[in-house]
């Protein structure tokens, strides 16, 4: 549905003694996005995040390479490639003084929309950003969060297979994130292809398809969110806690001793009652199981092994550090 090929986009800077001609906001970006994505563009302000997107929007020309929405080339063709764009800037403007279904009236019109359609696809699209009880009210009334529906309701307002919004998150309360992960779920059940760029990784571990890690122009990893996950997970990272029926003084030391495990200590948190060993394992399943193995053969009275992985937000901030290219 989207494809970049070597896009690059380069700002000039004012001339000064020591300091470089220009900046690199975007370097050679190859990637190809899926119909049915949805497709999260991570990284740090200054990142490229987005320069990408505006780009793909054709809102800004590249230096050099190309940027394809469902085949056309945006920069030969822009008005033919953004009939298939829908757009939500990570700044917006509404208008205060209209009511949402005025504001939502207004753009269909922009849009050159069927006038006799026009209405009822008001009312639908009100209906699918859930704000049918905000119909009528001034848009200078609503919530962050309601103002951020309205904005993705006029995005897809003219029905675009793509969505492409930039920090849609920003600002947003834990209880209207939630709402609009649930959106943005809902709406790619129905068929649209979203891109989206947050700095909430959480948020994005949990909707993305597909990621795009981007450190200062350049693009470090991108494809499946879980093919990135496992290629970039570090075995030493994962975390293992041994529940105990008690913690004996000789556990620790047993445990710190053995091949692989780093960084044992008692867990906090623990439910009274009983005790738990934290530590990092950088040996495979079966590593582990004799581990736990022996472990029990010694005497200690093990009743639970937990194991966790890396989070996609400890993943990436491995990746932007440098430790993994």
């Amino acid at each position: 549905m989207v494809r970049l090929e070597n896009l690059t986009k380069e700002y000039d800077l004012p001339p000064i003694k020591g300091r470089p001609a220009a900046v690199v906001a975007a370097d050679r970006l190859n990637l190809t996005i899926a119909d049915g994505e949805i497709f999260g563009f991570v990284g740090p302000n200054g990142a490229g995040k987005t320069t990408t997107l505006k780009m793909i929007c054709g809102l800004l020309v590249p230096t050099s390479g190309s940027v394809e929405v469902n085949g056309i080339d945006v920069e030969r063709r822009p008005e033919d490639a953004q009939q298939f764009l829908g757009y939500l800037a990570d700044f917006f403007s509404l208008y205060d003084d209209l009511k949402v279904w005025e504001y939502l009236d207004y753009f269909a019109h922009a849009y050159k929309m069927p006038a006799a359609e026009i209405p009822a696809r008001v009312t639908e699209v009100i209906a699918w950003v859930g704000l049918e009880s905000k119909r009528d009210a001034f848009i200078q009334g609503l919530s962050r969060g309601m103002k951020q529906r309205l904005g993705i309701a006029r995005a897809v307002l003219h029905d675009p297979p793509v969505l492409v919004l930039d920090e849609p998150a920003a600002g947003l309360d834990p209880k209207a994130r939630v709402e609009l992960k649930d959106l943005l779920k809902n709406l790619n059940r129905q068929g649209k292809t979203v891109l989206i760029s947050s700095h909430v990784l959480s948020d994005l571990e949990e909707i993305c398809t597909s990621v795009a890690i981007l450190e200062k122009g350049h693009l470090l990893r991108a494809g499946k969110l879980a093919n990135v996950m496992q290629e970039a997970a570090a075995p030493s990272r994962r975390r293992i806690r041994i529940r105990v029926a008690a913690l004996g003084d000789q556990l620790l030391g047993w445990l710190s001793a053995r091949d692989g495990v780093s960084d044992a200590h008692p867990a906090a948190g623990v439910a009274s009652g009983s005790s738990a060993v934290d530590f990092l394992f950088s040996g495979n399943d079966a590593d582990l199981a004799a581990l736990v193995r022996d472990l029990v053969m010694s005497g200690a009275p093990v009743f639970a092994v937990e194991g966790s992985s890396e989070s996609f937000e400890q993943i990436y901030a491995r990746l932007s550090g440098g430790e993994v290219m």
